[in-house]
């Protein structure tokens, strides 16, 4: 006779070692990971926000470093300690709060706007320059947390060690598209860069819907191509007419964004829900 071997209590009693959960437990166990998770459902809300946050952060970072005159070392250290604050209260937190995550998307924009600006321009590496060393940094995160958790997928951000590494990841990511965005817009200009970087996202979702590319991939591209996207926004209504540029004021346009995004975030229906790539390693 074989062994039977009573690895744990499962809903109706125990189980043997190989046997499945039954589909009541599995779909406990599905909600207590979904409830546990600390990042938004992914939808069409979650772009909105996401794009306004990064558009905020190109007019919020240029009006530290440029209209008061911080410059771009300052300003950082200043975005970066107060991105520190907020990532260490959202990785604290015990559940998903939809304010104070945005509130570190903004972090991440603010300190990624003068970190870009500081490398291509402060250390003279330029835009090519800085957009290789950033796109390196991106890709070495997501590198070193797949081999530290075994998947970059984002659908399960509920651990520490997850929430570190997708906050890394999206610091390094919005850091990365402000020089792309800059980079684009000396060929394209600001009305141009828009247009560009609003076709290229348009392309992932196609992809999205009419392919199985993996949905990580998917989701990482976008959220990246989201960021040169505001930066191009954000110029385009700051930067003065000769440079092809709305003129507005960054205080002003700053304060729109910003409230444009309190409203999205109080009136747009937010849950911690699944990300694309659920199944993905």
């Amino acid at each position: 006779m074989s062994e039977v071997v009573l690895v744990r209590p499962g809903w109706g009693g125990y189980l043997r070692a190989g046997e499945a959960l039954p589909a009541m437990e599995q779909a406990h166990s599905a909600g207590l990971s979904e409830a546990l998770n600390k990042v938004p459902e992914v939808t069409l809300g979650f772009w909105i926000i996401k794009i306004a946050a990064t558009t905020l952060g190109e007019t919020g970072g240029d009006a530290l470093s440029m209209s008061l005159n911080f410059g771009y070392l300052a300003s950082t250290a200043v975005f970066f300690a107060l991105f520190l604050a907020l990532v260490i209260a959202q990785i604290r937190a015990k559940q998903f709060h939809p304010s104070l995550y945005w509130a570190v998307i903004v972090g991440t924009t603010l300190a990624g706007t003068t970190m870009a600006d500081f490398a291509d321009r402060s250390l003279g590496i330029g835009y090519v320059g800085g957009t290789t060393i950033l796109f390196s940094l991106v890709l070495v995160s997501l590198l070193v947390w797949r081999l530290a958790a075994g998947t970059v997928s984002v659908n399960n951000i509920a651990t520490p060690k997850a929430e570190m590494f997708y906050w890394l990841t999206i610091l390094f990511s919005n850091t990365l598209g402000t020089a792309l965005g800059d980079w684009t817009s000396e060929g394209t200009g600001f009305g141009g860069g828009v247009f560009l970087f609003l076709g290229l996202i348009a392309i992932v979702g196609g992809l999205y819907y009419f392919t199985k590319i993996s949905r990580t991939v998917l989701f990482w591209t976008a959220f990246i191509l989201t960021r040169p996207l505001g930066a191009t926004a954000g110029d385009l209504l700051t930067k003065p007419h000769a440079a092809g540029g709305l003129d507005l004021s960054r205080f002003a346009a700053s304060g729109v964004i910003g409230l444009f995004m309190v409203l999205c975030i109080v009136f747009i229906p937010q849950q911690a829900g699944k990300h694309p790539g659920q199944h993905e390693a």
